[in-house]
């Protein structure tokens, strides 16, 4: 398998995305569109239900669904039994996240960049047991410092959580080096993989995280409400959710319940199989091509992106870090974020509006606008990138 796409390849693969053919989409960080095969795996689920009842379409299908924890698996480089399946990632995180137990006086390690829904349940956290909420700081080039981190531990430190690639800006934390300090120090390490999967390799042994917790909206082109958590075996099996059914543990008589063995334990019993099996042929179809093909392709389109927005008067990119992330930031001088996306949208370019409330430390310390949010996908061709900033070009 080459590593570039050919023209007669991306024809391909955008004859399958039905959504190309009316509309520029470059809001994949939001959420990507689905392709044809995707889409009727969810389809053909519902009908299945509707025709032979819920509870008889999940037994017939119980292979299928099985499949999605280990096509999970393939693509974190785990095992199917550290996989947890979830309706999001913000239910994939909190599990767990609140599995964890603190103390006054713990501290939690975060990063600048971290996404607001998890710092909101840090402050929770911190409200209720007075642990306490420490920035790691950043390097020269706007990412997480290592020996920034490494200088930090100490016997209390009890998590250390950040997100790997942000909601804004492009960047690309070093997970693997927190990692390694993490490990180290044999400090639980949380990772938020939100933005990092389907458009990056994500392989759990090297990165060295304990937990990790994903979508399958965004660059996997999943469907939304689906996500998953990855739990490291020997971690899961000393950890309890912070709420369980009778999914995930079976009550043995008196007061005693056994867990599950698997990561299943933080499951519950209901679940939209359809959804799952959708995320399930996601996954299938990003495999087939290459992650790190993908990646390569991403990051071209999105380098492209950025160097021609440089030059329109007017524009700036707010972007950090050495090797960005297919995800593009930018403002418009004397027009805001929100009514730039809603002209772009009227000559149907799909963007986004990334608000600094959604990443709160670092909207403060970089004291930024409303930006506005670009994030290319491999289906993207060049001539869309060219139609956006000429676009822009003609609404500054």
């Amino acid at each position: 398998m080459t590593s570039t796409f050919s023209t007669s390849e991306i024809d391909r693969l955008r004859a399958m995305t039905p959504g190309t053919r009316h509309r520029v989409h470059l809001n994949n960080a939001g959420a990507a569109l689905m392709t044809t095969g995707v889409l009727s795996t969810v389809v053909d689920h519902l009908n299945l239900e509707a025709e032979i009842g819920g509870y008889e379409a999940k037994a017939r299908e119980a292979d299928r669904i099985e499949g999605v924890y280990r096509s999970v698996a393939r693509l974190l480089n785990a095992d199917p039994g550290e996989i947890a399946l979830a309706e999001n990632a913000t239910v994939a995180w909190q599990w767990a996240f609140y599995a964890q137990r603190f103390a006054a006086g713990d501290r939690i390690l975060t990063t600048t960049a971290e996404y607001a829904a998890n710092y909101l349940s840090y402050l929770q956290i911190a409200k209720r047991t007075g642990a306490v909420i420490e920035v790691i700081p950043d390097d020269a080039e706007g990412r997480l410092d290592p020996k920034a981190l490494e200088a930090m531990i100490d016997e209390r430190v009890r998590l250390i959580s950040i997100t790997w690639v942000p909601t804004n800006g492009g960047l690309v934390n070093p997970a693997a080096e927190v990692g390694r300090i993490a490990n180290a120090h044999r400090i639980p390490y949380l990772l938020d993989a939100c933005q990092a999967v389907g458009q990056l390799p994500v392989d759990v042994a090297r990165l060295g995280c304990d937990m990790l917790a994903a979508t399958g909206r965004k660059f996997l082109r999943g469907p939304r409400g689906t996500g998953f958590l990855y739990m490291k075996r020997a971690f899961l099996e000393r950890t309890e959710p912070a709420m369980i059914d009778m999914y995930g543990a079976t009550w043995v008589g008196g007061d005693r319940y056994d867990l599950r063995q698997d990561a299943r334990r933080f499951e519950t019993w209901e679940s939209n199989y359809a959804a799952k099996l959708g995320l399930g042929a996601a996954i299938e179809e990003a495999l087939a091509i290459g992650i790190p093909r993908i990646e390569k392709r991403v990051k071209t389109l999105a380098g492209s992106l950025r160097a021609m927005l440089a030059d329109v008067p007017g524009v700036t990119v707010h972007d950090l870090g050495p090797d960005p992330a297919a995800i593009v930031t930018f403002t418009l001088a004397g027009l805001d974020a929100a009514t730039a996306a809603a002209r772009l949208t009227e000559r149907a370019i799909n963007v986004s509006v990334s608000a600094p409330s959604s990443t709160p430390v670092d909207g403060e310390r970089r004291h930024l606008p409303s930006l506005v949010r670009a994030s290319p996908h491999y289906y993207n061709t060049e001539n869309e990138i060219e139609r956006l900033v000429e676009t822009v070009r003609s609404i500054t």
